[in-house]
């Protein structure tokens, strides 16, 4: 048994659940809170058997693009006005991040 933890982009967390649906994959959705630009994402925990691992991270893989998306850094109280108005910088987001973590025990009560 495996725990699968993955942290995907609001955007395509619909698309993701309704997959899991359709491959008969339980998971719990948790929202959660990106720290770098601190947006919405969402956490699904999966539970699974080993052998059906490289099914549910397709699955994950399918349905969770990485797109670009412009973002302004943060301004600085220390710097001078003109140096903390800049200009929008684009960045990669989306996709997943994938954490596959070892089972001791499961238990359904």
């Amino acid at each position: 048994m495996k725990l699968i933890i993955a942290i995907v982009q609001d955007k395509d967390s619909h698309l993701l659940s309704d997959e899991f649906a359709n491959a008969n994959v339980r998971a719990t959705r948790l929202s959660t809170t990106g720290g770098f630009l601190r947006a919405g994402n969402t956490t699904f925990l999966v539970g699974i058997e080993e052998e059906r691992v490289e099914e549910v991270l397709t699955i994950i893989r399918e349905n969770c693009e990485s797109r670009e998306q412009l973002t302004t850094p943060p301004v600085h109280l220390d710097t001078t006005l003109e140096a903390g108005m800049s200009m929008p910088v684009p960045i990669r987001v989306g996709g997943a991040t994938v954490f596959v973590v070892p089972v001791e025990a499961f238990h359904r009560f």
